[in-house]
This record gives C-alpha cells, structure tokens and sequence, in this order.
C-alpha cells in the first residue's frame, strides 16, 4: 500500500447539480424549474401552510379546548423516593435537588403518598397529599407545608 494511491471509494463522492449552465448541461434553459409558474421564479416564496388559495389545513380543522393559566405546575416526588434518602432527617427542595430526585429548583414540589415510609422524617414542600401525610404521621414525622 502507498499513501499517493489513495482514492475514494467509488460513489461515495457526488459532484453538485450544476443547473443553468447552458444546454450541454443537461440543465440550462429552465434550470430543471419547468415553464413559468411560480416557482420557476427566482426568489418564489410561499407562506407556510399556503395552499394555492384553497382554505389551509389549519382553518379548516376546529379548535379544541384551552389553556388554564391559573394551573399550578409541581414536581412530583413519592414517598418510597424519600425511603432512598439516608443521613438526612429534614428533608426540603433543595435536599431532593442535591440528591437528583427533582430537577428543578424553582418548581414546587408535591410529595404524594406512593410507597411506604419507615423513617421518622421531617418533609417541608410546597404540597403533600392526603395519603402522603397519613403515612408521615404514622411513621412518627413531621409535615410542614411551604
């Protein structure tokens, strides 16, 4: 093998189209555009969702439902997520954030009473359920509410 008969391996390398370059080009003339319309123009834009005049996709389907903007957003985090925590016994946000259990520190949090707790915890959130809080109080914990 020598380095000066390296070549590319056959058709992995194409030459670009090279349109309106005379008629021995194969694409001069029209330069593959067709005859007139819009599009054989330079600079033909359309909108998008135009549709030649028809009424566009996006009229003709009805509008469905709203946004609620008093809809409070809250991290998610379960009681059998707090059970994984050791060496801590004030658990807060920015606990369950060093620990990687919520992502982010500016949403609120809702603790829900999915799994078991067996730890006596002092849990501060934004939020908790009502399963949530039974089950800290029955495992002798303490529920403050932010």
């Amino acid at each position: 093998m020598n380095l000066g008969t390296l070549t590319y391996s056959p058709g992995s390398r194409k030459t670009r189209k090279r349109r309106g370059r005379g008629p021995g080009s194969g694409n001069g003339g029209t330069a593959g555009r067709g005859h007139k319309g819009q599009r054989s123009r330079s600079g033909a834009k359309r909108k998008i969702g135009y549709e030649g005049g028809q009424t566009p996709l996006q009229r003709r389907l009805p509008k469905r439902g709203f946004t609620n903007i008093f809809k409070k957003e809250f991290q998610v985090v379960n009681l059998k997520d707090l059970e994984k925590i050791t060496k801590v016994k004030k658990i807060d946000p920015a606990v369950l954030f060093e620990h990687r259990i919520i992502r982010k520190k500016n949403v609120p949090v809702k603790i829900l009473g999915v799994g078991d707790i067996t730890k006596q915890l002092e849990i501060s959130a934004h939020a908790f359920s009502k399963s949530a809080i039974e089950k800290i109080e029955t495992a002798k914990g303490k529920v403050t509410v932010l």
